[in-house]
């Protein structure tokens, strides 16, 4: 089985790229949507940060507590030591059900997956996967995905890009490049050509976990 990193800068159309290789049949593992099951209501994160970060925490539905995300960003965006108690938390369950994911997926014999890991580059993911697709755009262009969302300001979106690592260091980095910038037929058509050369050639792609085995 080809694991398949998906990364990118806040903006840049992975979103949209995850979205595009589920229809191309590849199963993909969402970090994102990992991080808010966790934080929701009842989620397992929300002890443990209810304990550090008591006033971020809040009744959801059936009275189950949640995060209030909005104002944990506010506490540790700010914060470095914050920050890191909140990733020390956070990481160790994102992966376990990244574990579970990729468990499920050998079973049903899959050929190629994807993990969507907003910060893998940062977070030392790229030594768990065979591969890495980064998706990138313009600056201009980011800016103005980043900063038409709602609540987002110019200084969240230059805190934000003080915690990732510059695009064109991931563009250095990957295996892959997938530029967003010139529309989604463009990037279906990138997309498409790497899962095919994945298919095609699979070994050819199994280095990256073995040498950091």
């Amino acid at each position: 089985m080809i694991i398949l990193g998906l990364t990118g800068s806040i903006g840049m159309g992975k979103t949209s790229a995850a979205r595009a290789l589920r229809r191309l049949g590849v199963p993909v593992h969402d970090a994102d949507a990992a991080v808010h099951r966790l934080l929701g209501p009842g989620g397992k994160a929300v002890p443990a940060i209810q304990a550090l970060f008591p006033t971020a925490v809040e009744a959801g539905a059936n009275e189950k507590a949640a995060v209030n995300r909005q104002r944990l960003g506010g506490i540790v965006f700010a914060d470095p030591a914050a920050l890191r108690r909140l990733e020390s938390v956070l990481h160790p369950l994102v992966r376990k059900e990244e574990q579970a994911f990729l468990k499920r997926m050998r079973r049903r014999r899959k050929r190629i997956v994807v993990l969507d890991i907003p910060l893998l580059y940062e977070t030392g993911g790229a030594a768990r996967v065979d591969a890495v697709i980064v998706v990138s755009a313009p600056a201009i262009l980011q800016a103005r995905r980043v900063l038409a969302r709602p609540g987002m300001t110019q200084q969240k979106f230059a805190q934000i890009l003080q915690q990732q690592m510059p695009d064109a260091e991931k563009r250095r980095r990957a295996d892959f490049v997938v530029s967003t910038g010139l529309g989604h037929d463009r990037s279906l058509r990138q997309l498409k050509r790497i899962v095919r050369l994945l298919r095609e050639n699979p070994d050819s792609y199994r280095r990256r976990r073995r040498n950091h085995a």
